[in-house]
């Protein structure tokens, strides 16, 4: 095994210019649950997008009126504030966007008090994506400064919910570790709609949708976004990745692994193909192509920004296919030289990068679209990444 140790300054997420400077930023992690009688940071609460109920302190910025615009001044409505944990800060990346609902409206609402710009606020709410962006909705309780007063329409939760699908979907896999954890899993998520690989385009047209452009989908390992109908083999086009290689487990293109869209993802045609079969590990060149991306003979690295993302997707296809269905047992470890066997490192090498960058709001979106729209299933490790260390560690 060719184990690699490279250390080196990376360059930080791509900025993009909207009504306020953009910087995608790590979240921090958060350990434990949160709940309303705990207040959180926005950095907690950007980390901790799984439908609890929390209480966050933060400083009014503005008012988000897309996933990654918030306006400062002429605002358009009541119904939503952008907090943050500086009352400087110009980074949507670390703003949590808070619904204000029709009870809150009169006295949050920054149409109609403008000057609560730059005060700060506790709100007491649900923790899940809003605008396609790290939020809080359905709001118990709001104030200024750091205490919370009842809402006069509603009572705030008395317990934290652990996520929306725990009592449901996961009913039989809360609570567990280790390998009862993983069994449980695997007979959660094995029921799904198995697609074709012609229909994989249209799904990921849908579950890699730009949230700032819908007629764009964002390419995984470039980050660009790019016209859904570039699709194709042309050099400048986009096609389906598989993060999970096909190779390793040969199963091809066919029906199952080949075509489970939780971890195929657009990616540009030449990027994809520098990638190739290559394992997941830290070290390398630089990939031109791909600013933030590494790669050398037998390993691949991703953008920052995306690092979470891939382990996860990996994690899954370990737990989804467990050779009891006619498919390979794939399943991850620590090389980097796996060839054509149903294996794909490095696992601590993942399992690193899934602690480094939790589910973001475009990756929770895509898990629901996944769900609802095309296979029925979900991917457990961006509802509750803590359960990759409960399963590996």
């Amino acid at each position: 095994m060719n184990m690699k140790s490279v250390t080196r300054s990376r360059p930080g997420r791509l900025i993009a210019a909207f009504a306020l400077a953009v910087t995608v930023a790590t979240p921090l992690a958060v350990t434990g649950s949160a709940s309303a009688a705990t207040t959180l940071t926005v950095a907690q609460a950007l980390a901790a997008q799984d439908g609890r109920t929390a209480t966050v302190t933060g400083y009014v910025i503005g008012q988000p009126t897309a996933t990654n615009t918030v306006i400062t001044s002429n605002y358009t409505a009541d119904t939503a504030i952008a907090i943050a944990d500086a009352a400087t800060e110009t980074s949507t990346g670390k703003m949590l966007y808070v619904q204000v609902t029709a009870a809150w409206r009169s006295t949050f609402g920054l149409l109609t008090n403008p000057s609560l710009r730059g005060k700060q606020v506790t709100a007491t709410g649900t923790l899940t994506a809003y605008f396609s962006h790290g939020g809080l909705k359905n709001p118990t309780a709001m104030s200024l400064g750091g205490g919370t007063t009842p809402s006069p329409t509603a009572s705030p939760s008395a317990t934290p919910s652990s996520g929306p699908y725990d009592s449901t979907y996961y009913a039989n896999a809360v609570g567990k570790t280790g390998t009862a954890l993983r069994s449980s899993l695997h007979t959660i998520i094995r029921v799904q709609t198995t697609l074709s690989y012609d229909q994989v385009w249209e799904a990921l047209k849908d579950t890699d949708e730009d949230p700032a452009n819908s007629a764009n989908v964002i390419l995984l390992y470039t980050g660009r976004s790019q016209s859904k109908t570039s699709n194709g083999g042309g050099v400048d086009d986009w096609n389906r990745e598989h993060v999970w290689a096909k190779s390793h487990g040969d199963f091809g293109t066919a029906n199952g692994p080949g075509t489970d869209v939780h971890h195929l993802r657009p990616t540009d045609v030449s990027v994809n193909s520098l990638r190739g079969n290559k394992d997941f590990d830290s070290g390398g060149s630089a990939v031109a192509e791909a600013p933030g991306c590494y790669t050398d003979a037998d390993s691949f690295e991703p953008r920052n920004a995306v690092k979470g993302d891939v382990a996860r997707m990996i994690l899954y296809m370990a737990i989804r296919y467990e050779g009891d269905d006619g498919w390979p047992n794939l399943e991850p470890n620590d090389s980097v030289s796996n060839g054509s066997a149903p294996y794909l490192g490095r696992i601590n090498k993942l399992l690193a990068w899934n602690d480094l960058d939790p589910p973001d709001a475009f990756e929770q979106r895509r898990n629901q679209r996944i769900y609802e729209r095309w296979q029925g299933n979900r991917n457990p490790f961006i509802d509750h990444p803590e359960w990759a260390r409960a399963i590996w560690s």
